[in-house]
Order: structure tokens, then C-alpha cells, then sequence
């Protein structure tokens, strides 16, 4: 029987699947209702708050049916009272968070802790909203809740989950297990979100049938408790096993048709394996129910922009490119894309399950939207099964970006995910990704920066079974990119060691869900421990004195860039090389060896510079500028195929660059690389440049020198067209007619066809 006394008793006792609760209306009361799957009453519940005339209750209870504006109008006049509890600050924060705006949300938290530094409801709630963006602050946030409130359920269940999602899952299960064990109710009805993070713990490990024993008992709870799907959906994209969330995604809606958050997620999650239709309906109908955060409302801008984009398909690749840069990017991205594919299907003895399918963004914002809610990814490639999605290297600042490194990293994710069936740990899959970017080309090799240096210098290089850490909850702001170098180096040093033989071997070990330690055990016959203390010793024989040096390579640096200020350019060909020496890696910004270089010129000494240069190339330094200049003395040396190998190169890390393929093209027409001069001047067409009768002119030569002659006359006659006046296009149009004519007299092309 109900009994309704002023907010009071609401409920008696309600029997749910043997659980017995006693609810009232309070917030409490009427949030557990709800959790426990009684929809009617949690609604009556909610209802009696909205019209209890106490602001605070009276917000709570339009927050409970969903009616934001008014919720949030009874918030600011509960918490201007002047006594007003430091929790309204706290809860009127989590209405923010719910409702997209943690920005808000952190000031409200952190206006309740400046009047109450006691409030757990506060730290959970500043640890809610790092967690969002996987912010190493998380764990300490929900640490001081838990102290603050041992027996706060919600703490136990986040630190629960963030720890699942920092690769640490038996402490995800002991604490999963405490908020269970800390629940109110019977059997832990109270900590769903707890059960859902212990199936997801049971899930990555392939443990099917308990994980579906944790959902079952969720179901007992509450029917229709669709989080629970999400939670676990979340964690299984997070390893990168996306059809299996998309699943769960499914199994989240089947439970709750109206759990907008998981409409949304599914239609994220259907984008990132290749889909079109069924995302774009499952994010507006989120949308258009509320669902307005970030993530929901820049997936349905991106599947709007993909009018902009232009698609080509063949048997085993899809690319889709922006229409603006198709035709220029189109000849380079597909070569590397089936070179690749030939490459890893050789090497590790596999094919494919489908097409492989490259989208490249020009703005880099559009391709953010592709990577939103997934942490440890860089920001330039980022792979979901048979889907690769990557900057354009026209999205970025020329030189930071060498398109061809990312695509070959991204390619070797795919053949590893499906190798293991997504079961491969975050460290390996990058590691093997880094190494195998240098054994496409050495040039691409990873590369020792001073953020690696010093975090070797502060000992902060992490063990290998605690790697996967350093992607997800970075420690120190350079954490990530430490963590892919040191990942790449372990993968080296493997293959040094032991051969690739040992690196497939662990492939198939991960493929056989053998954890880490176990996948070194089996195929580098070691612990552990002791491959740690190995891989360190290997690691001080190669970087060591680097290391050690690293101050003082700072000072003499700093020195020689001063010398080159002043215009000391015998002293800079002095200290240059003992600051080489100290640091022979280093091709960052004001390196050693553009420094000399540039002395070198100055003095006349051409060949030295270009030796200086040519190491710069080798070691992978990138500024276009630099290159150029490298190909130029290398032309002006008499060494127009390395010339012609150093423009090549540019062609990954700038093509955007007309200059660069006039150049190149010519260098390969005089060469004899017909194909690869005809591939660089339709490159500067598709630049459009304002030289239109070169351009075409240009492509007619080589076209012509490949014996194209049917090419060549319409390449030559747009020339004309252009410029009807062009001396030089009407010598050769002359030349290409004569040359029919000498055929049409031998009865070559004069048959009818």
C-alpha cells in the first residue's frame, strides 16, 4: 500500500526477485526505485519531489523526469540559500555533467569543496569528469572519495572501472567486489554498475559464461537496466574489439529503447567500422532526443561533410579522399596502400577478411570526431578493424607529419587486430606498429626525441607488463609518446635478439589470450623481470652515453646556436661535430646539422654541407625546406638520382607542394622513369596551377617518352589550348603527328577496327 505523507513514506516493502527494499521520497529514495527497475513508482517518487515547494527536492525531482531547464532553476535558488549544503553544489554538478557541460560541472564541484573540503560527492564527481577525458587525476579524485566515504558505492564502482580501463584487473575486480559487498541491499542491488565492470573483466579474458552470470544477476535487478550493456560495451571498445561492442551496444538499446547514450554510441561505433546508413539513423534519433554532447552532434557534422569526399574501390582497398585533394593524393596513397597490403600479407602468412578501407581528413577537426572517447591513440592515424582513419597530410603543418610512417603504422594495426582477433594488448600493437614503420623504410625509424631522453634520465621508462598503462592514464604529459617509443623499442629489440620469428610467435601467443608475462615466457623463454633487466642493459649499450650526455649536449647546443647568430661560422664547423657526437639523433628544431650546414655554404664548401644534410635525411629529419635544399646540392653535385631519392622522400611528408613535383618530375624524365615523371606532372595538374600550358606540357613530354603518343597528343593539344602560342607544344605536336603519319605509311594504326 502507498502512503503519501508530505515526502515521507512513499513505499512499504517492495519484493523484487527476492530483494526487499524500503524506499522514501528523498532523492535517495526515488534514484534507487528507479535503479532497481520500477519505473511507475520512481516517477511517482520523482513527481512528489518536483511538487514538495524545497527547492533542493524540488530540483532533484525535475532532474529524476528528465526536465533539465527547471531542474536547474531550482538548483540556483536552493544553493543561494545561505545555508545551503555543500552536496546541492555537488549534485547540482552531476546535472551539468549529465547534461554535456563538465566545464560548469568542475566549477560547481569545486565551489562545493571550497566550503566543505570533506565532501566525497565532490571528489567522485571531479573524478567522473576526468575519467571522461581519461585524465590521469581520476584516480586520485575517487581515491580521496573513498577516504572521505568508505562505504560511498558510486566511488568503489568508478575506481573500479578506471582501473579495468587501466589495464590493472585484478584490483578492478577487488574493488567491483567491495562495492557489491558494500551495497544496502540484498545480493549488492545496489552496485549494478559494479556487476557490469566484473563481466567486462570476465568478457576481456574470454570468459563468456561468467560475464553472462554478472548480466543475468543485473537483469534480476532491473530488467531493463540497459548502463549495464554500455558499461561493457565501452570497455571492449577500449581494446579495440569494436564488433563485439557494437553488440553490446545493441544488447544496451534491446534493454532500453530509450537509453539515448547507447543510440548514440552504437551510431559512432557503426561509423568506425565503415558503416553509413544505420549510424547516421541511430545518431539523430539521439540527437533529436537530447542527446546533444560532443561526441553525437560532430558524428552527424562528419557524416554530413562526406558529400565533400570521394570514394574509389577495388578489390581489396577503399579510399575515401576529400574532393578538393583526390586527384593529387589518390596515385601516392593507393601505391603505399596495396604495397602494404602485399608486404604484411607475406609477411605474416594472412589475408584479409575484406577491403581495407583509408579515409583521410583534411581538417584535422573532422578527423578528431573519429578518435573522440578513445585515449592513447595519437592524434595522426587511428584504426578500427578493417577501418583506418588519418589526417591528410595537407591538415597539418608541413613537416610534423609523414603521412606514409602513419599509413604503413596503421596498416600493421590492421593485420594484428584481425591476427588476434583483437585480443592483442594496447603496448604490443603499437611496439610491433613503431617497428614495423622501419622496416618500411629506415628513415621512419623511431625516433630518440629529448622528451624520451629525459624520461629515461627521471627513470620513468615503465615495465613491460605495466606498458598498456602509459597509453590510457598517462602520468606525465609526455607519457604517450614515451610509452609508443619505448613500446617500438621493445619490439626491436626482440627482433633483434630473438629474430621476427619471436615476434609472430607472440602474435599467436595473444591470439591464444596468453597474457603478457605469458607471451614472453612461451616465445622469448625468459620472465619477465629478467626481460626487463635485459632490455635495459640492450637499451644503456645503444642510448647510453646519449643519456649521460644529455645536459651537456643541452649547453653545447645552446652554444653552437648561438655561434651561428653571430655569424661565427668557422666556430660552428669547430663545435658541430662533438655536438653531433653527444647526440646524434636529435634532427628536431635548431639540430647540429642544419647548423653546420648552413656554415659550410657560407664558406663555399658545398659538398660538405650536402654530407651534413644527407645524414640529417638518414637520421629522419622532415623539414621540407631542408630537403629541398639537400636535393638542390645534390643536383648542383652531380647526383641527380639521390636528388630525385630526397624529393621522393618529401612526396610523404609535404606532396601539397607544386615546386617539389615540377622538380621531381623532371629529374625523372631525365632519368628514364617515364612512369614515375608522368605520375609527378599529372600531380602538378591536379594542383591546378596558373601555368596550365606547362603543366600540360610538361605531363605531353612524358607521356610522349613512356610512348603514350595517344596521352601525349591530348596533353599536349590542352597545352595549346591554354596557350595556343606555345612554340616549344607545337614542336612536339608536330613531332607526334609525323610519327602517325610514318605508322599510317607502314599500315601499323591505319586498320579498322
Amino acid at each position: 500500500m502507498k502512503v503519501w505523507l508530505k515526502g515521507a513514506l512513499l513505499l512499504g516493502m517492495l519484493d523484487m526477485a527476492g530483494v526487499c527494499i524500503a524506499a522514501t521520497a528523498t532523492p535517495d529514495g526515488c534514484r534507487t526505485l528507479r535503479l532497481h527497475g520500477k519505473k511507475a513508482e520512481a516517477t511517482e517518487c520523482f513527481e512528489t519531489l518536483a511538487r514538495s515547494g524545497d527547492a533542493y527536492q524540488m530540483a532533484e525531482g525535475y532532474w529524476g523526469l528528465q526536465n533539465y531547464e527547471n531542474a536547474k532553476k531550482e538548483f540556483e535558488v536552493a544553493i543561494a540559500q545561505p545555508k545551503a549544503p555543500a552536496l546541492w553544489k555537488a549534485r547540482y554538478g552531476m546535472l551539468f555533467h549529465e547534461r554535456f557541460n563538465n566545464p560548469e560541472a568542475a566549477n560547481l564541484f569545486n565551489e562545493a569543496l571550497a566550503q566543505d573540503p570533506s565532501n566525497a560527492q565532490a571528489y567522485l564527481g571531479l573524478a567522473t569528469l576526468s575519467a571522461d577525458g581519461f585524465d590521469e587525476k581520476a584516480e586520485e579524485y575517487v581515491a580521496k572519495a573513498v577516504a572521505l566515504d568508505p562505504k560511498l558505492v558510486e566511488a568503489h564502482e568508478l575506481a573500479a572501472n578506471l582501473l579495468l580501463e587501466d589495464a590493472k584487473p585484478e584490483e578492478a575486480v577487488k574493488e567491483a567486489n567491495a562495492a557489491i559487498a558494500l551495497s544496502p541491499y540484498q545480493g549488492g542491488s545496489d552496485a549494478l554498475d559494479a556487476m557490469a565492470t566484473l563481466a567486462a573483466a570476465d568478457l576481456l579474458v574470454d570468459k563468456n559464461a561468467d560475464a553472462e552470470a554478472w548480466m543475468a544477476k543485473i537483469k534480476m535487478v532491473n530488467l531493463g537496466y540497459g548502463m549495464g550493456y554500455v558499461s561493457v560495451a565501452r570497455h571492449l571498445v577500449l581494446n579495440r574489439r569494436y564488433p563485439e561492442g557494437v553488440a553490446y551496444y545493441r544488447k544496451a538499446i534491446e534493454a532500453d529503447p530509450t537509453l539515448w547514450v547507447a543510440h548514440s554510441e552504437l551510431g559512432i561505433n557503426l561509423m568506425r567500422l565503415g558503416e553509413e546508413d544505420e549510424p547516421r539513423q541511430e545518431l539523430e534519433l539521439a540527437y533529436n532526443n537530447g542527446q546533444t554532447d560532443a561526441a553525437t552532434s560532430n558524428s552527424l557534422k562528419l557524416l554530413d561533410s562526406y558529400k565533400n569526399f570521394v570514394t574509389t574501390k577495388d578489390d581489396s582497398t577503399i579510399l575515401r579522399l576529400d574532393k578538393k585533394e583526390a586527384d593529387l593524393l589518390r596515385p601516392y596513397f593507393e601505391e603505399q596502400l596495396h604495397k602494404a597490403i602485399a608486404t604484411y600479407s607475406a609477411k605474416y602468412k594472412m589475408k584479409l577478411s575484406g577491403p581495407m578501407q583509408l579515409e583521410v581528413y583534411p581538417n584535422h577537426e573532422d578527423f578528431a570526431v573519429r578518435t573522440m572517447g578513445m585515449p592513447g591513440l595519437g592524434a595522426l592515424g587511428v584504426t578500427f578493424g578493417n577501418v583506418v582513419a588519418m589526417d591528410s597530410p595537407s591538415g597539418r603543418v608541413p613537416g610534423e607529419f609523414n603521412w606514409g610512417a602513419t599509413l604503413w603504422h596503421e596498416m600493421n594495426h590492421v593485420f594484428i587486430l584481425s591476427a588476434t582477433n583483437y585480443r592483442v594488448p594496447r603496448w604490443f600493437t603499437e611496439g610491433l606498429a613503431v617497428h614495423e614503420e622501419g622496416q618500411a623504410d629506415p628513415k621512419w625509424a623511431n625516433r630518440l626525441t629529448p622528451d624520451v631522453v629525459a624520461a629515461i634520465k627521471a627513470k620513468k621508462l615503465l615495465s613491460v607488463t605495466q606498458m598498456d598503462q602509459g597509453f590510457i592514464f598517462p602520468e606525465y604529459p609526455e607519457q604517450v609518446l614515451v610509452s609508443y617509443w619505448q613500446a617500438g623499442t621493445i619490439c626491436d629489440y626482440i627482433s633483434e635478439r630473438w629474430g621476427n620469428d619471436a615476434l609472430m610467435g607472440m602474435v599467436h601467443s595473444f591470439a591464444a589470450l596468453k597474457t603478457t608475462p605469458e607471451a614472453i615466457r612461451d616465445n622469448l623463454h625468459e620472465s619477465p623481470e629478467q626481460f626487463d633487466k635485459d632490455y635495459a642493459a640492450w637499451l644503456d649499450k645503444h642510448i647510453g652515453s646519449t643519456v649521460a650526455n644529455f645536459d651537456a649536449w643541452r649547453a653545447q647546443l645552446k652554444a653552437l646556436v648561438g655561434m651561428s647568430e653571430k655569424n661565427d661560422d668557422d666556430g660552428v664547423i669547430a663545435a658541430a661535430a662533438a655536438v653531433i657526437k653527444l647526440y646524434p639523433e636529435y634532427v628536431e628544431d635548431a639540430n647540429a646539422y642544419e647548423i653546420v650546414a648552413n656554415a659550410q655554404l657560407i664558406k663555399g664548401n658545398k659538398q660538405l654541407a650536402a654530407d651534413a644534410l644527407r645524414l640529417y635525411e638518414l637520421l629522419g629529419g622532415e623539414s621540407p625546406k631542408t630537403l629541398e635544399k639537400l636535393a638542390s646540392l645534390e643536383v648542383d653535385l652531380g647526383h641527380p638520382e639521390a636528388a630525385a631519392a630526397t624529393l621522393d622522400q618529401l612526396n610523404f611528408i609535404y606532396p601539397e607542394d607544386e615546386d617539389l613535383h615540377r622538380k621531381l618530375g623532371g629529374l625523372w624524365l631525365a632519368q628514364g622513369n617515364y612512369a614515375g615523371a608522368v605520375r609527378e606532372y599529372q600531380a602538378v595538374l591536379a594542383m591546378k596551377p596558373l601555368d596550365m600550358a606547362s603543366a600540360e606540357f610538361d605531363l605531353a613530354k612524358a607521356y610522349y617518352a613512356a610512348g603514350d603518343k595517344a596521352k601525349a597528343e591530348d596533353s599536349v593539344l590542352a597545352s595549346l589550348e591554354a596557350a595556343p602560342g606555345f612554340k616549344d607544344a607545337q614542336r612536339l605536336l608536330l613531332e607526334i603527328e609525323a610519327g602517325k603519319s610514318r605508322q599510317d605509311s607502314n599500315g601499323v594504326t591505319n586498320q579498322p577496327k
